[in-house]
C-alpha cells in the first residue's frame, strides 16, 4: 500500500484562487459585498429567509444562543458525542449544557425529555441529519429553542428539507476539513427575521448601520476573502457530496461480508447522508490495531471522538451516557473526501479488511 492517503483533504482549485485574486484587487478584504453575496445564496440553498456569516462555526453556535435569548443560568441540552465546541459554545455564555445520550445507530441526540431545558443542539453528526420530528415535537411541547448544529452536515437532507431548516436556527462550520470551506468561516441560517437582525448586531460588537452600538457584541465577522471561497465551493457542493457518497458505497460494499463483525454507517429512510466522516464502529479491542496499521500503510484511518464531552477536564461532570461511552471506544473515521478515486477507496478497504481479520 504506497503513497499516503491524508485522512482529509479540501477541495479547492484555479476558481476559488482567482476568486481570492480578484477580492485581493479590488481592495475589499474585510466583510463587503462578497460576504452579503455569500449569504443570499447560502440562504437560497438552504431554504430559509436569512443567512449570518460569521467566523466559525463555534461563533455560529454563540451567536444563534445568544440570539435566541440564551445566556446565563439557562440550560441547553447537547450530545456527549461530538467535537467539543457543541458544549463549549453554551459554556462561554454562561449557560449551562445537560448531556442526553445519542442514538446507537445514526450517532446523533436521542432526547428522552425536555421538561428543564431552554434550548436543544442536536447535532447532524458525520452529515446524518438527527431525529428532526422527535426533536422539534418535544420542543414545541416545552417551549424549547431548536439549534441545529449542521456544523458536518452542509447539503444533508431530512425528509426533502436540508439541515439549516429544520430548526429555529442552524450553525455551519467552514473549517478546512468540512464539507466545503473557506479556511474558517460559519454561518447560521434561519427563517426568524429578528433573530437574524440580533445575530448581525452581535458578530460585529453590537453595532447596527449607523455605526451605534446596541448592545454588546463581539468581532465574529466574515471576511470577504473567505466569502468569496465560499461562493465557488457552494456551487460545487453538491458535486463534492456525490461523491462521498460514491465512495462510501465502496467502502460499504467491500465491507459487507464483515457484517456482525462490523458496523458501517446507515443512511435511514428519508435521509440524504453526506458523509462528513465514514463512521465505522469496529470492536474495540482491535481498534487500536487497526487504527495504527492503517496509518503505518500510509491511510489517514483515524479514531472518533475518544472521550465523552463531559470527560474532557475542561469540564468533567460525574455522568455517564452508555451509547456515547461504546462509541468512543468503537468508532473509527474512514476517508471518503472528494478527491479519493475508486482505485483508492478500493485498497481503503482491502487494507481495512487485512487489518479487521
Amino acid at each position: 500500500m504506497n503513497g499516503r492517503i491524508p485522512p482529509a483533504l479540501p477541495y479547492l482549485g484555479e476558481d476559488e484562487k482567482q476568486a481570492v485574486m480578484d477580492v485581493l484587487s479590488s481592495g475589499q478584504i474585510a466583510a463587503g459585498p462578497k460576504v452579503k453575496e455569500f449569504e443570499e445564496r447560502f440562504a437560497d440553498y438552504i431554504g430559509v429567509k436569512e443567512a449570518v456569516a460569521v467566523s466559525s462555526g463555534t461563533a455560529a453556535l454563540q451567536v444563534s444562543l445568544l440570539a435566541a435569548g440564551i445566556d446565563k443560568g439557562s440550560k441547553v441540552l447537547v450530545p456527549p458525542y461530538s467535537f467539543f465546541a457543541t458544549a463549549s459554545a453554551v459554556l462561554t455564555i454562561g449557560a449551562e449544557p445537560i448531556f442526553a445520550d445519542i442514538d446507537p445507530v445514526t450517532f446523533c441526540l436521542e432526547p428522552d425529555k425536555m421538561e428543564d431545558v431552554d434550548a436543544v443542539i442536536p447535532v447532524h453528526l458525520y452529515g446524518h441529519p438527527a431525529d428532526m420530528d422527535r426533536i422539534n415535537s418535544l420542543a414545541a411541547e416545552n417551549d424549547v429553542v431548536v439549534i441545529e448544529d449542521a456544523c458536518q452536515a452542509h447539503g444533508a437532507e431530512y425528509h426533502g428539507k436540508k439541515t439549516g431548516a429544520l430548526g429555529d436556527i442552524g450553525c455551519f462550520s467552514f473549517y478546512a476539513t468540512k464539507n466545503m470551506v473557506t479556511g474558517e468561516g460559519g454561518m447560521l441560517t434561519t427563517n426568524n427575521n429578528e433573530l437574524a437582525d440580533k445575530a448581525r448586531l452581535l458578530r460585529a460588537h453590537g453595532r447596527d448601520e449607523n455605526g451605534i452600538h446596541q448592545l454588546i457584541g463581539y468581532n465574529f465577522l466574515m471576511t470577504d476573502i473567505a466569502a468569496a471561497i465560499g461562493i465557488i465551493q457552494l456551487d460545487k457542493l453538491d458535486d463534492m457530496n456525490q461523491s462521498r457518497r460514491d465512495n462510501a458505497r465502496i467502502i460499504d460494499s467491500e465491507l459487507s461480508k464483515l457484517e456482525g463483525y462490523v458496523t458501517r454507517p446507515v443512511e435511514l429512510e428519508g435521509i440524504k447522508h453526506v458523509y462528513h466522516q465514514y463512521a465505522l464502529r469496529v470492536p474495540a479491542d482491535i481498534r487500536e490495531r487497526v487504527v495504527t496499521g492503517m496509518q503505518k500503510a500510509g491511510v489517514g484511518v483515524r479514531s472518533g471522538y475518544t472521550l465523552p464531552i463531559y470527560r474532557h477536564p475542561a469540564i468533567e461532570i460525574d455522568l455517564s451516557c452508555p451509547e456515547t461511552e461504546r462509541a468512543c471506544d468503537e468508532v473509527i473515521w474512514v476517508p471518503v473526501y472528494p478527491q479519493l478515486e475508486r482505485a483508492q477507496m478500493s485498497r481503503i478497504a482491502f487494507g481495512l479488511k487485512q487489518f479487521l481479520k
